[in-house]
């Protein structure tokens, strides 16, 4: 079967793309990041990558697809952003990928995914997620959300909702009755007052077998002077651990700067490197010595699933930005084989 059609949102570096293949092919992406559009353009060339603001988008101009993904931005809706809600200024651009639905009229996808973080669901005790599911259904997508970790993928802890919407028929085998492993309690609170939640649902996906270490590369540790930062408990507990490498981040706690570890085999969930907290460290132990460094923009492609061959033009920040602000490609590759592709055969395919 070939490749189904999709259009892509808010497409920063392109892993989403990746990710689909090769159930579907990008005909149409738009980012108004040029530096994410450099690293799109590096790996999957520049035929339908559109750089510009999203507001200038005209939905009569697009090619036609099966598939319309957007991975809105998350800073309004984070716990770690301004929580300023799905109408504020940067996350609010998802009502402008609404308007593009609407100004396709009748040639509009008739499948959606949209990505985000878990306060879209938890945030405002859950209004925003409600105000954008009701904009969903208005417009004919019967439509449910999933919170899905992508540390059953890949070594690093990265939580992210996504919305599926289809106009079309729904087979039995990619729904429930009721939730699931795919919604923990901040998605059930969410759904409990919809009567139109679609309880998607899906065998989960194999154990991941890999940790911090085995994404590690081979470089010098040259921040030892950030090991004095690393607090007590947090040392203690690196130690008692079976692994030899944590990752962490700065941060402030009572007016003071620590060094906080994760010592399970996992990451924490990358960001993009706005200020100096932002970038993650990897953390050695050697007998009982203890050794420091940022994490390297190729471990932070790994992380995301990228392929190894994937290119990452540009600086340091630049590489991290790209890889902190996408999606996880297995994460996107198993939504695209367990829902994506049934969804687009269904509504188009079974008329």
């Amino acid at each position: 079967m070939l490749a189904m059609p999709f259009h892509e949102f808010f497409a920063g570096s392109g892993l989403v793309s990746v990710g689909l293949t090769p159930k579907f092919k990008a005909v149409w992406a738009n980012d108004i990041s040029e530096v994410k559009a450099r690293v799109y353009r590096a790996n999957l060339g520049d035929s339908v990558l559109s750089v510009g603001d999203i507001s200038d988008v005209a939905g009569s101009s697009l090619p036609s697809a099966m598939l319309s993904w957007a991975s809105f931005p998350c800073q309004d809706l984070s716990l770690a952003g301004n929580s300023k809600g799905i109408r504020a200024e940067r996350s609010g651009l998802v009502w402008q990928w609404l308007r593009i639905i609407d100004e396709q009229g009748g040639q509009a996808p008739r499948v959606v995914c949209l990505e985000n973080v878990s306060g879209l669901v938890s945030s405002d005790n859950s209004r925003n997620y409600h105000e954008l599911h009701s904009a969903l259904i208005e417009r004919g997508y019967s439509t449910g959300a999933i919170l899905l970790n992508a540390n059953r993928f890949v070594p690093q802890s990265r939580p992210r909702v996504f919305i599926i919407g289809t106009r079309g028929m729904i087979p039995s085998g990619v729904i429930s009755d009721g939730p699931t492993w795919l919604h923990p309690s901040p998605v059930r609170r969410a759904a409990e007052c919809l009567k139109d939640f679609v309880w998607w649902h899906a065998s989960p996906p194999a154990p991941m077998n890999r940790v911090l270490s085995d994404i590690v590369d081979n470089v010098p540790f040259d921040k030892d002077d950030v090991v004095r930062l690393i607090p007590q408990k947090h040392m203690e507990k690196f130690f008692a651990s079976e692994f030899n490498y944590a990752a962490g981040y700065k941060r402030t706690r009572d007016h003071k700067q620590v060094l906080e570890l994760r010592c399970d085999g996992l990451a924490g969930c990358l960001r993009t490197p706005t200020g100096g907290s932002s970038r993650q460290y990897i953390v050695k132990r050697e007998g009982h010595r203890i050794h420091a460094r940022l994490m390297t923009v190729r471990e932070t492609a790994r992380l995301m699933g990228a392929p190894e061959a994937f290119l990452l033009p540009g600086s340091y920040n630049d590489g991290y930005m790209a890889m902190g602000d996408a999606v996880v490609v297995p994460v996107v590759n198993w939504l695209a084989e367990r829902f994506l592709s049934i969804l687009v055969e269904a509504a188009y395919y079974d008329d």
